[in-house]
């Protein structure tokens, strides 16, 4: 969906596709039909945004070959579907029955991890609208935070240069301009704005910037006002914006039981507590966080993305308010911060069972919901619906074949 900031920007709003499972061109395609028609129906949209994610051999067999990215182009145009931002932080496997660090590799001081990255650029100026004005990717804020030294950080260095003069490289040949966002998360070597002003800055920023997520930004407990200007100060641009709500518990000793209830083995859960305390998984702060009697417990924030639209029960919340705290500062000033917002919430196949969804229609009415959700929160803030240069009309009067590559 495209909405329209009262300084004349075309704001792009998406979903993250890394809730699906398929990591080869025909699943994907598949994944098209079966989520992203259904939503853009449901929502009544002209033209529906997806944030892709499309795993390393599939994105290296779309870079290789020309035809193989016109044709994944044509699925789109004939759905209704557009991409303007990929999702390039999982490798691959994201939905496998335990990712937990695996996420975390191939890292930034890994040549697997600047080719894929690349790969993804060169599909994505191909897959970009005619009208769009650039392409964003997201991607790992360089590795997982152990182990880590002044040789890594080198490496990773001169990686990212490499990753610079890449992007150039291809908006040369290409004419579109691809622009790689890092995405601060607990537990990485940047997990804050703070620690991304202090080791980001020199980053080419008509390349490379931050990716910034609202749920991740809620854990570390920033106050988004600050963490903006400290970004802005440091010259670090905003390339992409995934709007994410996190699990709270005011008392999480209260709400332990039904805290048991989201640690399951898949991902990572990291908690962070309002006085400082840390732990790299919810099951790890359930056994040594909580504290002893006659203590008073500390609010926990937990990295478990919760549906934008449906705040779990009492006695857990979201980090809901501070996301549209968040969305204030970035779209309800005179200037848009950011033309690429993704709605990332991979965690839906690992809910507690009775908010989970059984069938794929389910999932795509909730993908819909929160769609609708991040929508009217940005149109709250003073931005209209606009269309895309191309009416859907002609694109649905053309028959929708099986993917042939």
């Amino acid at each position: 969906m495209r909405l329209a900031h009262p300084d004349g920007q075309t704001v792009h709003l998406s979903y993250c596709t890394n809730v699906h499972p398929a990591e080869d061109l025909d699943g994907i395609v598949a994944q098209l039909d079966t989520y992203g028609t259904a939503i853009r129906r449901e929502l009544d949209a002209e033209v529906l945004g997806l944030g892709l994610w499309l795993a390393a051999p599939a994105a290296s067999a779309l870079a290789a070959e020309p035809h193989l990215r016109r044709r994944l182009r044509r699925e789109l145009d004939l759905r209704g579907l557009e991409v303007v931002t990929l999702n390039g932080f999982p490798y691959q496997s994201f939905q496998a029955e335990v990712v937990k660090h695996a996420v975390y590799h191939p890292d930034w001081t890994t040549p697997e991890r600047l080719r894929y990255t690349l790969d993804l650029a060169v599909v994505l100026a191909d897959l970009l609208p005619d009208d769009a004005v650039r392409g964003s990717i997201s991607t790992l804020p360089l590795a997982w935070r152990e182990p880590w030294g002044p040789e890594r950080a080198g490496t990773a260095g001169r990686v990212l240069d490499e990753l610079a003069d890449g992007l150039a490289a291809i908006a040369g040949r290409t004419g579109r301009t691809v622009q790689v966002g890092f995405e601060p998360e607990p537990g990485c070597v940047v997990e804050t704005t703070e620690q991304a002003a202090r080791l980001w800055t020199g980053m080419d920023p008509d390349w490379l910037g931050v990716c910034l997520d609202l749920a991740h930004l809620a854990c570390a407990w920033e106050e988004p006002a600050e963490a903006l200007s400290r970004l802005a100060r440091a010259g670090l641009p905003v390339m992409k914006v995934q709007v994410s709500a996190a699990l709270t518990a005011d008392d999480p000793v209260a709400a332990q039981a039904v805290l048991r209830g989201y640690d399951e083995p898949r991902f990572l859960h990291q908690t962070r507590g309002s006085r400082g305390e840390a732990a790299d998984d919810l099951g790890e702060a359930l056994d040594r966080l909580l504290p002893r009697p006659r203590r008073t417990p500390q609010p926990w924030r937990v990295h478990y993305h919760v549906p934008l639209h449906a705040e779990p029960a009492p006695p857990l919340g979201s980090t809901l308010p501070e996301l549209r705290v968040a969305l204030k500062e970035l779209f309800g000033g005179a200037t848009a911060g950011c033309d690429h917002v993704d709605v990332e919430t991979y965690t839906w196949n690992v809910l507690p069972p009775a908010q989970r969804p059984v069938t794929p229609a389910q999932l795509a009415s909730g993908l819909a919901a929160e769609l609708a959700f991040a929508r009217d929160e940005l149109t709250a803030l003073g931005l209209t619906p606009s269309g895309p240069a191309a009416p859907l009309s002609t694109m649905e009067l053309q028959e929708v074949r099986p993917w042939t590559p």
